[in-house]
């Protein structure tokens, strides 16, 4: 049959909302989005026929295929997956894990009228920020703090209030990009302070600041490397000693701390990162970080600092176009209130139950997950419990590498990547990573072995 003969046998619209089928979506969806749905159904069959690419019957592959795209279209919200590939903080899959008590404060602030802007005292419009600022400066030891979306548009709305149309100055080797390609100069030029580079890759002197500032100068910045680490022949200068020359010329100083631990990880057992708490006792006038890396919240930039240049960020009409939502903050405070008031924070943080977890416990339900899988996939599948090293992720402490157990997953015939792909393929997907050609589904964050176990 030709092309032409097979493109006139494709029904009318009309004439697909008629048919049995059709009709049972419209009584489950809103008609123009089942309408959509078979008019891109029948344009990509008819591009299929015009290309040789489809003999088939018409209608019922049209049904398939409008079918398949509502099901698309139903699962176009982020989809829940099983994160076996052993990077705590992962990027790419949302980062810190929420727990219990701030998912609950989510469901009701998302559901119920909070107090979001009204001080419930003399009934007038309060300031978001009063939701979280006790909190963060009680943990932090900062006189004052305010929020935004992430820690990037904390660092805009720093620099954009403290220095713009002026120098920044900020050493040569502190100059991190972050993930997804944004460098800590484009995030300067855009918030209309200038670069001034000083000092070298590896180092940095006292002399190399002071011999920059002039009159042009609008403030200086220290940048955590929290995502590489320079070693060898380096040098620094500490933030106390910035401080110092910024007090002296009168310039403010802003630290971009990054990953933003509010305790000591060392008290954990992991590597120290920086504490907000000490850069903020050191003098720097804001300290900015994330509230989704190591303080194992939701997405948000947080600044904390002193008084004045915290109330000049609030002012700042940008700060309105960077605050976060009633979601957010309402996550935030939860989280918050467990660092001040949990008596357990290592089981009350899913990030600290996932960092610090023992190495017995994942090799246990690595032994059961081997058993379970083995069951679901057949012979062709061969597993293998093995050691390896996880990593915190999201740029933070990137040379710290935590113990871990593996499942390695090989089969008789496909190689790793097929192998993913299958894994990737089940109902929640689950996301492992390849090493050596092999395809690993890493423990650190596995509590249940049934989820290692892929369902179509």
């Amino acid at each position: 049959m030709d092309a032409a003969r097979r493109l006139a046998e494709i029904p009318s619209i009309d004439r697909l909302l008629g048919t049995s089928w059709a009709r049972a979506l419209l009584a489950r969806y809103a008609r123009e989005f089942v309408t959509g749905a078979l008019r891109r159904a029948c344009e990509e069959l008819r591009r299929d026929v015009r290309a040789g690419a489809f003999g088939g019957d018409v209608e019922p592959e049209i049904e398939r295929r409008a079918g398949a795209a509502i099901a698309r279209a139903e699962r176009a919200a982020p989809a829940e997956v099983v994160n076996a590939t052993g990077v705590v903080l992962h990027t790419n899959l949302g980062r810190a894990l929420l727990p219990d008590e701030a998912v609950a404060a989510v469901a009701r602030a998302a559901g119920r009228p909070v107090a979001l802007e009204l001080d419930l005292a003399s009934g007038r419009r309060g300031d978001r920020d009063s939701i979280v600022e006790e909190d963060l400066v009680a943990l932090t030891g900062a006189e004052a703090a305010t929020v935004v979306n992430n820690n990037a548009a904390a660092v805009l709305l720093a620099l954009n209030t403290l220095a713009e149309g002026r120098e920044v100055v900020v050493s040569r080797g502190e100059l991190v990009e972050i993930g997804g390609s944004f460098r800590i100069p484009e995030v300067m030029a855009k918030s209309g302070a200038r670069l001034r580079e000083v000092g070298t890759t590896n180092r940095t002197h006292a002399g190399d600041y002071a011999a920059a500032i002039g009159p042009e100068t609008g403030a200086l910045l220290k940048v955590h490397t929290s995502n590489y680490r320079v070693v060898g022949f380096t040098a620094e200068v500490p933030l106390a000693e910035l401080v110092a020359i910024g007090r002296e010329r009168g310039l403010p100083v802003i630290e971009d701390l990054g990953s933003g631990a509010l305790v000591d990880l060392a008290a954990f057992g992991l590597p120290r990162e920086p504490v907000v708490a000490e850069r903020v006792a050191q003098g720097a006038d804001v300290v900015t970080f994330s509230g989704d890396k190591l303080l194992g919240g939701p997405q948000a930039g947080i600044l904390v600092g002193r008084r004045p240049a915290i109330a000049r960020i609030k002012e700042n009409p940008l700060r309105r176009a960077l605050r976060p939502d009633k979601l957010t903050l309402a996550a935030l405070a939860a989280v918050l209130s467990l660092y001040r008031r949990a008596p357990d924070l290592r089981q009350a943080l899913p990030t600290l139950r996932w960092l610090t977890r023992p190495l017995a416990e994942m090799e246990a339900v690595g032994r059961e997950a081997i058993e379970r899988l083995a069951s679901a996939l057949g012979e062709a599948f061969r597993f293998e419990l093995a050691d390896s090293t996880a990593e915190i992720g999201s740029g933070a402490l990137p040379t710290a590498a935590l113990p871990s157990k593996v499942i390695a997953v090989g089969h008789r015939s496909l190689g790793a990547d097929a192998v993913a792909a299958r894994f990737r393929a089940a109902r929640p997907p689950i996301i492992g990573r390849i090493h050596e050609g092999r395809f690993l589904l890493d423990l650190r964050g596995i509590f249940d072995s049934q989820a290692l176990v892929p369902r179509e």
